[in-house]
């Protein structure tokens, strides 16, 4: 009798195309290596709270360098209350959609940008800084596509920089322009407070309801190589806290901050998104979790990580493999 194999939904709609990179017994090759480098060598943690909390856990912890080593029972223990399944909810109810390992594919716009172009007639262009005028007619236009399910933010609001907390007023201008979920891509540890109260205010002070059903979300990227700063760390225990679905992406550039070769910097990648996977469950087990990348490879002539280079689409098809391996939904770039 043959092995039966689960069925991807895209199945249907590209009529059994498959892509497939690893076989299990290589997915396997990849988990060991980064088990390896989680347990032997570890990952820096710059923030004290995110030390402590490994710590309780059973990680061994070095103070001196920052250095926190996670076992791979403690990575196991994580891994099993991920959730499989999520809503991210929209301010219009007909903008809620699921996101969920091994389900429908969506997507979003990418950024964060800071300048735009102004038309100023046939081939001629005008570059400056974006502002919040700009991001909310941004957020309209893409209220009215179709074929995006959530509003990343796409540009800053750079009027706003040294005069304000320029993070709080583009969460406040996304989610007021646009009837979708929001993803802030540019969240500050020391606001995520504020975050938290505007969707509080939305559902007019219902805490319970605001952490059951959120209308914004968070993406932090550890810092590569091997490193959670205090940001990320912060972003990532109080988004687990309050309810926030935060999405642990990984932006290791191969030859720049990770290895030249494609396979190691697939190892890093899955220790830095695994480790803030792990630090998101041991601070509140059950929080709404991505497993997420936009790692590329490293321009080393010209100095750029190029996003629409073959090499990320490789990656993120690798990593995408990865994630559903440790059944996460996952957020790739460039597909």
């Amino acid at each position: 009798m043959g092995v039966t194999t689960p069925e991807y939904p895209a199945q249907k709609i590209l009529n059994g195309i498959k892509f497939e990179l690893f076989s299990n017994d290589e997915i396997r090759r990849i988990d060991m290596a980064t088990r390896d480098v989680l347990e032997t060598y570890g990952v820096q943690v710059s923030d004290a709270e995110g030390r402590e909390i490994f710590k309780k856990a059973g990680c061994p912890v070095d103070e001196k360098t920052w250095m926190v080593k996670i076992p791979g029972y403690v990575l196991d223990r994580a891994l099993a209350t991920v959730p499989k399944k999520f809503y991210l909810y929209g301010r219009d109810e007909s903008r809620t959609f699921t996101q969920e390992w091994m389900g429908k594919v969506h997507y979003t716009c990418f950024g964060t940008g800071i300048q735009v172009c102004d038309y100023k007639g046939h081939g001629k262009y005008e570059t400056r800084d974006s502002n919040e005028e700009d991001l909310a007619n941004i957020a309209r236009l893409c209220d009215w596509c179709d074929g995006l399910s959530y509003f990343s933010l796409p540009v800053s609001a750079r009027n706003w920089a040294g005069k304000g907390a320029e993070d709080v007023h583009e969460c406040l201008t996304s989610m007021m322009n646009t009837t979708m979920h929001f993803h802030h891509i540019d969240p500050v540890a020391g606001n995520v407070e504020y975050y938290r109260d505007m969707v509080l205010a939305y559902y007019h002070g219902n805490e319970e309801e605001a952490r059951a059903k959120p209308i914004m979300s968070m993406l932090v990227c550890p810092t590569s190589p091997l490193e959670l700063s205090f940001n990320a760390s912060q972003c990532i225990i109080k988004g687990a806290r309050y309810g926030i679905p935060v999405n642990v992406l990984s932006m290791a550039m191969a030859g720049g901050s990770s290895s030249v070769y494609l396979a190691g910097t697939l190892v890093t990648h899955n220790a830095e998104v695994l480790s803030g996977i792990v630090l998101s469950q041991l601070a509140c087990p059950g929080a709404k979790v991505w497993y997420g990348s936009s790692t590329t490879t490293f321009d080393l002539k010209r100095g750029t990580a190029p996003v629409g280079s073959p090499e990320l689409g490789l990656i993120s098809a690798s990593v995408a493999k990865l994630g559903q391996y440790y059944k996460c939904p996952v957020f790739t770039a460039g597909m």
